[in-house]
């Protein structure tokens, strides 16, 4: 079973990603897109991506602005799997601008 990411942990790895903030329970990014329907594409990227991970964000669409958070439920808080959701989430956000 993944281990949930100390606080130390979760800086280190924060430092390395695009906009993202949290602590051990979640991290998030807000990102914020040219178009209504460039938010729709970003999380249909995401989506893809999530599936093949089989990890999965919460999502929160608002018009041009998509709000992305990742924690790892069944442990309670982030793991490494989060992170790498993130990281792929950043290589899609990069590739919509």
């Amino acid at each position: 079973m993944a281990e949930v990411l100390d606080a130390e942990a979760v800086r280190t790895e924060l430092a390395g990603l695009d906009g993202w903030a949290g602590d051990p329970a979640g991290i998030g990014r807000t990102v914020e897109l040219l178009t209504f329907r460039d938010a729709i594409g970003v999380v249909d990227r995401v989506a893809v991506v999530a599936e093949e991970l089989d990890h999965h964000p919460d999502i929160d669409i608002r018009w041009r602005t998509v709000v992305f958070r990742c924690a790892t439920h069944s442990v309670g808080g982030v793991t490494r799997r989060d992170v790498e959701l993130a990281k792929r989430i950043d290589e899609i956000v990069r590739g919509a601008a």
